[in-house]
């Protein structure tokens, strides 16, 4: 299926995020992710199922000042 994530398409075989997550190397801490606009705590993305075409937005939190 093919999906946006941050208006990039990817084609991905993953169902849900969590497995988006891992096929992308998204690390453990530190990332916000939005399905479709609406935030998805970490502790959800097991069980937030995938759709073709859905926008999804990862935001990175970096260090710095």
């Amino acid at each position: 299926m093919k999906v946006k994530v941050n208006n990039n398409e990817v084609e991905t075989q993953a169902t849900s995020l969590s497995e988006l997550a891992l096929q992308l190397h998204l690390p453990s801490k530190g990332v916000a992710v939005a399905v479709d606009n609406e935030m998805i705590p970490q502790a959800r993305w097991a069980d937030c199922m995938l759709n073709e075409q859905q926008d999804i937005i990862i935001i990175k939190a970096v260090c710095g000042g």
